[in-house]
């Protein structure tokens, strides 16, 4: 590992001597940290926005031709540099950098707040499917789901969600984050592939796939709000422009073969999103709750899914129960590396120790997202601003501080590392000309189109 030091070249007093216990260790929880909730509801929901196929062609040609780079940028600057989102930027670019590491702070600290909200919906659904069982019918699952989204019920479960992620981050990279990672990441693939098999046994699975996955329209691919969606999924999902690859990076071996460990993460990633989606699908098409699944971002999850297993008597409460521990996983691997991006910077500037770094952000934390846990509309305007803009804006930063700012820090740190020049001279071509101005167009249609949707 590298020695860490301060931005002033100082001796660090941050980063405490932690690293990944091997490669896929590291792989494994940066793909926990891309794989959250946003693959489960977040994508049935944009598909079903974006015309099925065209949101998916582009969904896919952005994660692939967009964030790749970008996010292989933001695992060599935490490699390189050793330090965490707040110092990170200056180390490589300078003082005139300090922003993007503030920027990186903001993003996970606002995701956090209101993503903790979802997962303690998530847990209560689980805990409610185990216990209690399913709602009748779908006016049921409405108020059962109002009942859970506001008020002290979800400021609870809100509180418990982020206590629980605490004690993760406190445990460290190697007794925490990576131990978390290495029994949750297969655990969730095999849900994940049961929960698929299950689907396709279902009356109105081919109706599903061609209704939401293959329907293709054209005019859908240059629509403002599919491309929004697409943006937005695409960066939410892979997790360019939070900080928290950056921030586990910062523990990476300097033979890791970055190129390679980054195209597994966006592997396993899009492969869970695509998965999710021929879960759900079949289950909208073969229960008639296509409307419910495009009307409301969280509709598909905490809505339609059980009011249409419920339909099935005990083997739909198995399968909800299964789902809905699928998606906890999901979540806590997700939140798990949104805490570490304020605790290891916090850490790195000021010398903290990590336990008490935690809590006291856990703290400041469960304040920030009160307002989501009280009231839905909030949540979705925070995940519209921090989930969407100030990611997509924090993922145009980093491509241009390395394809840009720093390049020859790019190039160094992958040839250090073993990547061949055949490989790494078309990233850092990439990075310079095609992520940037992609990402500035889908930022600019994303600022434009949240602007028009909610003064409209």
């Amino acid at each position: 590992m590298p020695s860490f030091r301060s931005a002033t070249g100082q001796p660090g007093r941050g980063h405490p001597p932690e690293h990944w216990g091997s490669s896929l260790g590291f792989v494994l929880a940066a793909a926990g940290s891309a794989v959250g909730l946003g693959n489960l509801w977040g994508f049935a929901y944009r598909a079903s926005q974006g015309g099925g196929g065209a949101f998916v062609l582009l969904y896919l040609l952005i994660v692939l031709v967009v964030c790749l780079p970008v996010l292989v940028a933001e695992m060599v600057l935490g490699r390189s540099t050793g330090h965490a989102p707040l110092l990170a930027p200056i180390t490589a670019g300078g003082r005139r950098w300090a922003p993007l590491g503030w920027l990186y702070m903001a993003a996970a600290v606002g995701i956090l707040a209101y993503y903790a909200v979802l997962m303690g919906w998530t847990g209560r659904s689980l805990l409610h499917a185990l216990t209690a069982g399913l709602p009748a019918d779908m006016a049921a699952a409405e108020a059962y789901f109002a009942a859970i989204s506001s008020g002290g019920d979800a400021v609870v479960a809100h509180l418990l969600s982020l206590a629980l992620t605490g004690v993760v981050v406190a445990a460290g990279i190697r007794g925490g984050i990576e131990r978390l990672s290495r029994w949750g990441m297969p655990l969730l693939f095999l849900l994940l592939l049961g929960l698929l098999v299950w689907a396709l046994t279902l009356p109105g699975a081919a109706e599903g796939y061609r209704t939401f996955l293959l329907r293709w329209d054209p005019a859908k691919l240059t629509d403002p709000t599919t491309i929004r969606n697409a943006f937005t999924q695409a960066f939410f999902s892979i997790g360019t422009g939070i900080g928290a690859i950056l921030a586990y990076a910062a523990y990476l071996d300097r033979r890791s073969p970055i190129p390679r460990e980054a195209a597994c993460v966006v592997g396993m990633d899009t492969a869970v999103g695509l998965m999710a989606g021929c879960v759900t699908f079949p289950v909208v098409a073969s229960f008639g709750l296509g409307d419910v699944v495009s009307g409301s971002t969280v509709g598909t999850l905490f809505i339609a899914l059980p009011t249409g297993l419920a339909s099935l008597g005990a083997s739909g409460r198995v399968v909800a129960v299964l789902f809905f521990c699928l998606a906890y996983i999901a979540a806590i691997t997700s939140s798990v590396s949104l805490l570490e991006v304020p605790t290891s910077s916090l850490i790195d500037r000021l010398g903290l120790s990590r336990r008490f770094t935690v809590w006291l952000l856990v703290v400041l934390i469960a304040l920030l997202g009160l307002p989501s846990a009280l009231d839905v509309a909030v949540l979705e305007k925070m995940d519209a601003v921090f989930g969407g803009v100030v990611l997509i804006s924090g993922g145009l930063a980093m491509a241009l501080l390395l394809g840009w700012g720093a390049p020859s820090r790019f190039l160094a740190d992958l040839h250090q590392g073993g990547s061949p020049p055949a490989l790494v001279l078309p990233l850092l071509w990439a990075l310079r000309w095609v992520s940037p101005p992609a990402i500035t167009a889908g930022l600019v249609v994303s600022v434009v189109d949240l602007v028009r949707s909610w003064s409209g």
